[in-house]
């Protein structure tokens, strides 16, 4: 995903390369259950890890504008793909 690799950079350039063996970590734990979960699903998984490293960031670099960018970015991923999980609220009157 473009928006992971996107994410191991900018901890690059804020000095935080020991995020990036968790981010990789996760990435490969996940990917074991996309033949079981699918791949949709797995991703979900994946930016919602993203979002939360990213939240943490742009509490520690609040000025920082690639953080809040990004983060914008992969939490509109995250929701477009989480919508397709959601099931839709049945009517409980129809006329």
């Amino acid at each position: 995903m473009e928006a992971l690799e996107e994410l191991k950079t900018l901890c690059r350039e804020l000095g935080e390369e020991s995020l990036i063996p968790r981010i990789e970590s996760f990435i490969t734990l996940n990917k074991e259950f996309e033949s079981k979960k699918g791949k949709d699903f797995v991703e979900v998984s994946i930016l919602g890890f993203a979002e939360g490293i990213l939240t943490t960031l742009k509490l520690k670099y609040p000025e920082n504008e690639k953080v809040r960018s990004l983060l914008e970015k992969v939490s509109t991923q995250r929701k477009e793909l989480d919508a397709k999980f959601r099931k839709p609220k049945p009517p409980i009157f129809e006329e």
